[in-house]
């Protein structure tokens, strides 16, 4: 025996713990509340982060550019009876597909929920690059330590090269 140690597998990522106090504290929030918290998750992963919304935001709620220098417009939608409460539907994300990279300059689209969207919403942002974070995802996210970008399919490549490489 030459007294080398086996190669060790690298650690399994797993998805974090949501729970349902932070469920339930995410639905009590108002809505402006629901896309600061968003904006500060951004900010947490090391995004340079806004919050828009409001009344001419053009779905757009977030505004940020991550460590790569993609532009992310993240459109948020709230509802106070969280998964129980009306589902996101195409029309919220033909909205988003309207705006975010034709007004906001947006390389990731994202549609938002603290709920769920209708069955024909999932497929159609598939289909025009829209990314949909439901109440799971988000929950996850927000209990993590990992960023958005990286429990989301085909985000587009950086702009720029990481600082750290």
């Amino acid at each position: 025996m030459s007294g080398r140690r086996p190669a060790r597998r690298p650690a399994r990522r797993r998805p974090a713990r949501r729970s349902k106090k932070q469920d339930d504290q995410l639905d009590a929030l108002d809505h402006r509340a629901f896309e600061f918290a968003v904006r500060d998750l951004m900010r947490r992963d090391g995004c340079q982060a806004e919050q828009l919304g409001g009344a001419g935001d053009n779905a757009c709620d977030v505004r940020a550019v991550d460590p790569l220098g993609r532009v992310w417009a993240i459109q948020c939608k709230h509802r106070r009876d969280g998964d129980r409460g009306s589902a996101v539907g195409v029309g919220v994300l033909q909205q988003v597909n309207g705006t975010a990279r034709q007004i906001h300059g947006a390389d990731v689209a994202v549609v938002l929920t603290n709920g769920r969207f209708s069955s024909k919403a999932i497929p159609w942002g598939a289909e025009h690059r829209i990314h949909i974070v439901d109440r799971r995802l988000l929950g996850e996210w927000a209990a993590g330590s990992r960023p958005l970008w990286d429990s989301l399919d085909r985000i587009p490549p950086p702009r720029r090269s990481s600082a750290l490489s």
